[in-house]
């Protein structure tokens, strides 16, 4: 299920780099029409007031304001349709009924709306949180105008919308000359095209670039270069579609360690640049190493090995000690071939043994770079003793020579290692320097992909082994399903299915999604499931369960909210009761071929506390298909969520599946690949067709 925050980490990260407290105080995020309407709901919206998405997409923004703060309202709205960007005030009404003081921050976001319309993204804040959090200074005007950290907005089109007083004194450029124009337009004397071309990587993936270099000259001060940090964070709408570009930059001139005049310190920048862009596009450890070989042949090296720890690429905890010696695997090497040194040197993939006193190993130990200018006879010795490679390679030309080891949050991960033979100079301090950089970028890449895997890993091994392996049915009841991860490791975890007998006659079927993801959705997960379990043997109306367990999810330490599908299923008489708590309305295929959605009451999602859910009885001629599925299937980003239910319902009516093969079709034809969210799906059929035998062993259908 999609975090009732969308695209939520990645704009958590927007609003940190840029100042705000963020992690002391929800903000929510709206985005408004040229008419006032709301067209995207985001970050903590739904926390700061109560309602969900559906609930007020395509509504006036005034609906929600209290009739004392209308005036403050529209006098925001229409300061932003002049051009400006505004601060204010004004009670909002949450869904339970209270009033929430909000503090307002909105500015005006040109072409984001339909048909190229303008808009305005307002941040928003519960006004007393954010007096309390910061003296009585309002959130938002703290955010942007007073945060000492440039920041700006651009469209789509990479032209500024908005930028704060901190980036304007960085520009030297006043704020009404950048809107509209691009950034080379504005300052002709910085890399604005490799910038320029990190923005549109971020537009084009999503994926966040951090502490990009810009180097050159500004108005500011135009006699000398100088380098910034520039964070470059994607904004989307509701559907996952590119609203434009937050950016947030920090004046770094005085952390360098070169002179910024030096062609050396621009030659540096470009390099680690695009070792941003470049090294780490991927969670994939092995294609992370490589392209940090790729990246620094030949721009820093004739020749270029990457190694790690073998314990890195088995989901082992690294440098569990070296008194043994170290194994590593060559993650990558360049040249790859047609270098007759890099062919003395071992591929990628195989596994490299050092005794703990062999040079190669101490690198990793001493957790130092290492610069050998001058690589002869005596230097090599030392390595000579335990393999040969290091005085062939010697015979072959490579005369320089730096270690550098790959270190990440304190781990010592493994060792880069860089060769020269036909540049004729050698490696100095500021290239061991640079070496360090990248080698550090990568590090982290390779981390981050460690630990993705192994949380991922976990998260669906805890999944799995909180799923039911064979859910038991009465007789005349046939049960398939299936479950398949999000290929995300923040989105697997919270998906469920179960059925349970409570009688001969009579079961009980259930679907769920836990908001949230990762190990603690998949452990909540497990809660709700054991407690319906336990509830189900009480035999409770529908609605009364929803009850219990929306009581049981408000209790528990770290509060979730969950949507639930519960339905008790008479196979004597064929008739089902249903409650449903905020989920996808369940499917039915009647023995003709027709498919239909149930039209049941949708409730709220449980956690939420105060809500009356309701059971609906609905009738169903013998041998009907009942299919419950979780929004994974159904919700893909850039589709109307009406339009997947449609393509749903005209797919189950054309297929003629059994149970087990219709799991199988409904995910092979309407989920996305690769998986964005986890997808659940729990087929039965209720009783048998008139005029059809009656299947002999039900247990052998069940699904995987």
């Amino acid at each position: 299920m999609p975090d009732p925050r969308p695209a939520g980490d990645r704009r958590a990260l927007v609003y940190e780099q840029a100042g705000a407290w963020w992690d002391v105080l929800p903000v929510a995020v709206l985005v408004l029409d040229g008419g006032g309407r709301i067209v995207q709901w985001a970050m903590a919206a739904g926390d700061l007031l109560g309602y969900t998405p559906e609930e007020v997409l395509g509504r006036d923004s005034t609906d929600f304001v209290l009739p004392e703060g209308h005036a403050a309202a529209r006098s925001l709205r229409e300061a932003v349709a002049a051009g400006r960007s505004s601060t204010g005030s004004f009670p909002v009404r949450h869904k339970t009924g209270l009033t929430v003081q909000l503090e307002v921050w909105a500015c005006p976001v040109a072409g984001a709306g339909r048909q190229g319309r303008d808009s305005m993204l307002w941040l928003a804040a519960d006004a007393r949180e954010a007096q309390s959090t910061h003296g009585g200074r309002a959130l938002p005007e703290g955010w942007f105008s007073g945060s000492p950290v440039g920041l700006a907005v651009l469209d789509t089109d990479l032209r500024f919308q908005q930028i704060n007083p901190a980036l304007e004194a960085m520009n030297g450029v006043p704020a009404s000359a950048h809107l509209g124009r691009r950034l080379a337009e504005v300052l002709p004397g910085v890399n604005s095209e490799q910038m320029e071309a990190a923005m549109r990587r971020v537009l084009d993936t999503g994926e966040p670039v951090v502490n990009f270099r810009r180097i050159g000259r500004t108005p500011s001060d135009p006699h000398r270069d100088r380098v910034w940090s520039c964070s470059y964070f994607r904004l989307d709408d509701r559907a996952g579609r590119p609203l434009g570009i937050s950016a947030s930059i920090v004046d770094i001139t005085a952390d360098q360690r070169d002179d910024v005049d030096s062609a050396t310190t621009r030659r540096r920048v470009t390099i680690l640049n695009e070792a941003t862009l470049r090294v780490g596009s991927t969670l994939d450890v092995a294609r992370t190493g490589q392209e940090l070989a790729d990246l620094t042949v030949p721009r820093l090296a004739d020749i270029v090995t990457v190694d790690v720890l073998r314990t890195v690429t088995e989901a082992a905890e690294p440098l569990a000690g070296l008194a043994a010696g170290a194994a590593l695997r060559r993650l990558g090497k360049a040249p790859a071939y047609g270098s007759v040194v890099a062919d003395v040197l071992a591929p990628v993939g195989r596994i490299l043994h050092f005794p703990a006193v062999a040079p190669y190993a101490q690198a990793l130990v001493d957790r130092r770079p290492y610069l050998l200018a001058h690589v002869d006879a005596r230097a090599v010795a030392p390595a000579a003793r335990y393999t040969s490679t290091p005085d062939r390679i010697r015979r072959l030309g490579v005369h320089s020579l730096m270690m550098v080891p790959l270190i990440a949050r304190g781990l010592v991960l493994g060792v880069a290692t860089f060769l020269r033979a036909d540049e004729p100079t050698a490696f100095d301090s500021a290239d061991l320097a640079l070496a360090g950089d990248l080698a550090a970028h990568a590090a982290i890449c390779i981390d981050n992909a460690r630990l993705y895997h192994r949380e991922h890993d976990t998260a669906l091994t805890l999944q799995r082994s909180m799923l039911p392996r064979r859910p038991q049915a009465p007789a005349g009841m046939e049960i398939a399903h299936c479950y398949r991860p999000a290929s995300d490791v923040n989105e697997i975890g919270g998906d469920w299915y179960d059925a349970t007998e409570i009688a001969p006659d009579r079961a009980a079927l259930v679907i769920g999604d836990v908001m949230g993801h990762g190990i603690t959705a998949a452990a909540v997960m497990g809660q709700m499931r054991t407690t319906v379990r336990a509830l189900s043997r009480l035999d409770l109306p529908p609605d009364q369960l929803l009850d219990h367990l929306d009581h049981a999810m408000q209790e528990l330490d770290d509060p979730l909210l969950a949507t639930c599908l519960y339905a008790v299923c008479d196979t004597s008489t064929h008739r089902c009761r249903f409650a449903r708590a905020g989920h996808p309305p369940p499917a039915v295929i009647t023995p003709d071929g027709t498919a239909r959605l149930l039209d049941l009451p949708p409730g709220a999602p449980l956690g939420i506390g105060g809500i009356t859910y309701t059971t609906t009885e609905v009738a169903f001629p013998p041998g009907s298909l009942l299919v419950l599925y979780t929004d994974g299937l159904i919700e893909a980003r850039g589709y109307d969520l009406d339009e997947r239910l449609s393509e749903l319902i005209d797919l189950l009516g054309h297929t003629g599946q059994a149970p087990p093969g219709l799991c199988d079709t409904l995910v092979t034809h309407l989920a996305a690949t690769p998986a964005e969210d986890d997808i659940a799906i729990l087929i039965a059929r209720i009783g048998t067709p008139e005029g059809s035998p009656r299947p002999a062993d039900p247990d052998s259908l069940a699904g995987r």
